[in-house]
């Protein structure tokens, strides 16, 4: 049933969503998977519609469209399934603890440009080089906000933890 004009991607739809859709679900055994699939089937339909309207069967492509679309789906789920078994799950990152948060109160009390320069080359490892060019200062302006950067951070570092002693 040839398909003629825009308008009449309604009509395709109305007329095979639940064909379609029961295909996909016997493929993969799954009701969402196949949900997604063929939403994804139909939006390429409508994307292409001026010219899958004029195949001998529009719904000859989706089905081989949503079906590709699955495929690709679970191909991608077991790639992953492998990755993990591979190299098992994700660590759980440990929460900061109180020195962490202390040093990043006090990098907070720097200035910009310090607290830049400061976390350019020692968090990232850049060197001073790297850092000049990306901060688009000369280097020896990097190398003296580094200075005065460790400077800053050792006095309020002391004096947080003279506070913390004191308490």
């Amino acid at each position: 049933m040839p398909f003629v004009d825009g308008t009449d991607f309604d009509e395709f739809y109305r007329a095979s969503r639940q064909r379609l859709l029961g295909f996909v679900y016997v493929l993969t055994g799954d009701l969402s998977e196949a949900q997604d699939a063929v939403q994804e089937a139909y939006i390429k339909a409508w994307q292409r519609w001026s010219t899958v309207r004029d195949y001998d069967d529009p719904e000859a492509w989706m089905r081989v469209v949503a079906a590709r679309i699955a495929v690709s789906r679970w191909r991608s789920l077991r790639s992953r399934a492998r990755a993990y078994l591979r190299h098992g799950a994700v660590e759980s990152v440990p929460p900061p603890n109180t020195d962490t948060v202390e040093v990043v109160a006090a990098l907070r009390r720097l200035p910009e440009e310090q607290r830049t320069a400061i976390a350019l080359y020692y968090l990232m490892g850049m060197p001073v080089a790297e850092v000049a060019r990306e901060t688009g200062a000369p280097e020896g302006t990097v190398k003296a906000r580094l200075a005065r950067g460790r400077v800053a951070l050792a006095g309020l570092l002391a004096v947080e933890l003279g506070e913390v002693a004191d308490a």
